[in-house]
């Protein structure tokens, strides 16, 4: 039989614990995302990662905001945001910075997750994009990489706040094999 664990087993970090914790090499750029629960849902993700920064641009709503919150439980306060209107300028300054740009995407010639290869320390900056409309083909055009995620069923359709977790989860795990 498992024991559930109680809350304060769980070795959580207290958020000036997580401000000076070593990050891990992803930045999330959120573009023109509606839902402010998917923002929060993402910055939860974020923090579960330790993820170094999401960028929030274009229609993106920024914290505080009751809804963000009301799914973030708290995480707006420990992970490191900025508001950036314009996503290329964002894409710009993190190529110049070295960063691997990926847009999350259907697209032509995209790269499945589960063949996606990734650098112990490279950083990576993965992008998602509106609800509806995805990631903006100005953008993907001025990303790196396109990763698409494998689907099987009918929709070949994620919420982007189960996108995020898939594929942060799935980047963070290729750079922590055998850490």
């Amino acid at each position: 039989m498992n024991r559930k664990l109680e809350n304060s087993e769980l070795n959580r970090l207290d958020v000036s614990s997580f401000k000076e914790a070593e990050k891990s090499s992803i930045i999330i750029i959120l573009d023109n995302i509606r839902s402010l629960n998917n923002i929060g849902s993402v910055f939860r993700t974020a923090d579960a990662f330790l993820v170094q920064k999401i960028y929030l641009c274009g229609i993106t709503a920024t914290p505080p905001h009751k809804d963000i919150r009301k799914t973030a439980l708290g995480a707006t306060e420990s992970v490191d945001w900025e508001y950036k209107k314009d996503i290329l300028e964002v894409v710009k300054e993190l190529k110049q910075q070295g960063v691997s740009i990926v847009a999350v995407e259907q697209a032509e010639n995209a790269v499945m997750l589960n063949h996606f290869e990734v650098g112990p320390t490279e950083t990576i900056a993965l992008i998602f994009g509106n609800e509806v409309k995805g990631v903006s083909q100005d953008v993907v055009n001025a990303s790196d990489t396109v990763l698409e995620i494998p689907q099987f069923g009918t929709k070949h359709s994620l919420n982007i706040s189960v996108s995020a977790g898939v594929v942060v989860w799935d980047i963070w795990y290729k750079q922590h094999r055998g850490k």
